[in-house]
């Protein structure tokens, strides 16, 4: 189900997914995009005379979850279940069942593994129906495109190719994104994303041989042609890049601050 926001960062906009039970009356969503009239009329249709009971958030970037108290207003009992975040979720005024890695959430008829995959977001997770190989991914992948890591705002590149391996290793037969179309190749895609960071690292590195860089100058070297509206989150991938290159001893920080500049160790 769309929700309606399209923009630079969310492309045609959010995908939220509403899971029935047998009988089609207790209902399950999976995010709860921003609020939006036309994606609560379309969750009001698809719930009709059933109830929404439970509503699981990806994570807590606000196209994902900002929606939650507009839901709330609807269906007064809905239950809201995710990965806490001390810093987000109060920003919210709805009460939020905690999950964790490994846990069980029941959606309809359907039981999801909860499965922690951090790097988009510290607070992000994926669920996972083993029973029929099916994998809601949040912001993990995107079919068209690549997933920006907001260096700045908790993304960690470490950790994000680490998800990566971790979905790799799943048993999938279907893969339904919070952005774009169904992903019909996951160990394709994944091993893409895998090289395309390897290259921006080595890309990174050549623009660091010969001169100190801020992340800012780092974007003119290494992207081209880049829309202005991109370029923040350019910046903050560079940044998470530079993190990690930091941690493997390639680079060091010329003094502190996220607009420092950087050179090749």
């Amino acid at each position: 189900m769309p929700g309606f926001n399209p923009g630079a960062y969310t492309g045609a906009g959010n995908n939220t997914y509403v899971v029935h039970n047998s009988n089609g009356r207790a209902i399950g969503l999976i995010d709860a995009a921003t609020g939006e009239s036309r994606h609560l009329s379309g969750v009001r249709a698809a719930v009709g005379a059933g109830e929404l009971l439970r509503v699981v958030v990806t994570h807590g970037h606000s196209d994902h979850v900002s929606g939650v108290s507009s839901l709330l207003s609807d269906w007064p009992s809905v239950e809201f279940f995710k990965m806490p975040h001390e810093d987000w979720d109060s920003h919210y005024d709805v009460t939020w069942n905690p999950v964790a890695n490994g846990d069980s959430v029941a959606l309809g008829d359907t039981m999801f593994e909860v499965i922690h995959t951090p790097g988009h977001s510290p607070d992000h997770v994926c669920l996972y129906d083993q029973h029929d190989a099916v994998l809601f991914c949040g912001d993990l992948l995107i079919k068209d495109g690549t997933v920006v890591i907001p260096g700045r705002r908790g993304g960690n590149l470490i950790d994000y190719l680490e998800s990566l391996s971790i979905v790799r290793d799943l048993d999938l037969g279907r893969v339904l994104p919070a952005h774009g179309p169904e992903i019909d190749d996951v160990v394709g895609l994944i091993d893409a994303y895998v090289e395309h960071r390897r290259q921006r690292d080595d890309a990174i590195l050549a623009a660091l041989v010969s001169e100190t860089l801020t992340p800012e100058a780092i974007v003119a070297h290494v992207y081209s042609g880049l829309d202005d509206r991109l370029k923040q989150a350019a910046e903050e991938s560079v940044i998470a890049h530079l993190i990690k290159l930091e941690v493997e001893g390639k680079v060091v920080r010329c003094e502190e601050g996220s607009d420092a500049e950087w050179s090749q160790s």
